[in-house]
């Protein structure tokens, strides 16, 4: 339930004819221009990832609804018509952008005809983003691996809530500044985290290409089966290049993720048995998508601390 507050304002010291009349003034300047709650605002977040931080943001004040459930893959998500349902009835709409909900570029264009759509990537730039030439010539959209850098993404929803609603400026404000100092502090750790790991084993091979950003911003050597998008098919002469890779490098652990078939790292896993060389499955890896709601990996904080502690324990 959220409140909109007022501030009191003016002298209520009066002369005692006129006590009774300013208090009652003096009561109704105390009270907010809207101090009943009314319908709290309806926001719509593409994937848990983006309706994580915007639930950061903006705190009691709106119902954050997200479309994508934990562990789907983006890249392959269409909307459903219960989706379409829900954005027509949004007040607001945040989505990644950089091509991540690919298949929902038509339907994000409709709306932003309509009402208030966000990309939370919108306040990266050029320099800060990762070109791949095996994504359409795109940027690389899993930009959330640099924690420092998704702290653009929080700013730019701060700023779209304060242009949607700015009654509550203050509030956002500091919503997105306490996230903000708890993001530095975490990308602190992370960078501590991978440090603490000898250099040459940082060396992580999974399934898709999601953690360049990650590898970039904290020196990690990142080799995937897949391209950046899970819609690039991969070969036989991809699972040969990781067995290689694996083998001749001495390479002893490989990574999975939750909203990839793991079907790809397993053949991995099998051709570098089948040349002598033994290799174990590090964990799951939360890529595109965080966990259950309620657990630590259900949130963006708690999702980033349990792949760091998964990679950096199996690599050591």
């Amino acid at each position: 339930m959220t409140f909109r507050h007022g501030r009191l304002g003016g002298n209520c010291a009066v002369r005692p004819l006129l006590a009774a009349a300013l208090f009652l003034l003096c009561l109704a300047m105390a009270v907010p221009a809207q101090a009943q709650p009314g319908p709290r605002l309806t926001v719509v977040a593409t994937t848990n990832i983006v309706g994580d931080t915007v639930r950061q943001v903006v705190g009691d004040a709106a119902e954050v609804v997200t479309l994508m459930a934990p562990g789907v893959d983006p890249h392959l998500y269409r909307a459903t018509q219960n989706d379409l349902r829900r954005l027509s009835q949004a007040d607001v709409i945040f989505y990644n952008g950089l091509n991540l909900e690919g298949r929902m570029a038509d339907v994000l264009a409709q709306m932003s005809r309509r009402k208030p759509t966000f990309a939370v990537t919108e306040y990266m730039t050029p320099e800060e983003l990762l070109p791949s030439a095996g994504f359409g010539g795109l940027y690389d959209p899993h930009v959330w691996f640099d924690v420092s850098l998704w702290i653009k993404a929080v700013e730019r929803i701060r700023d779209a809530m304060i242009e949607v609603d700015p009654a509550l400026s203050d509030y956002y404000a500091a919503n997105a500044a306490r996230f903000i100092e708890e993001l530095r502090a975490l990308d602190e750790e992370v960078a501590a985290a991978f440090a603490a790991v000898p250099a040459e084993r940082r060396v992580l091979v999974t399934a898709h290409d999601a953690f360049e950003y990650l590898g970039a911003r904290y020196g990690i050597e990142v080799v995937a089966l897949q391209g950046i998008s899970t819609e690039a098919e991969y070969g036989l002469a991809d699972v040969r290049r990781l067995v290689d890779l694996l083998v001749e490098r001495n390479i002893g652990v490989v990574f999975v993720e939750t909203s990839v078939s793991p079907r790809g790292i397993q053949a991995v896993v099998e051709g570098a048995r089948a040349r002598g060389h033994q290799v174990e499955l590090g964990g799951q890896l939360y890529s595109d998508s965080l966990g259950a709601a309620g657990t630590p990996e259900g949130t963006y904080v708690g999702m980033i601390r349990y792949n760091v502690q998964l990679i950096t324990s199996a690599l050591r």
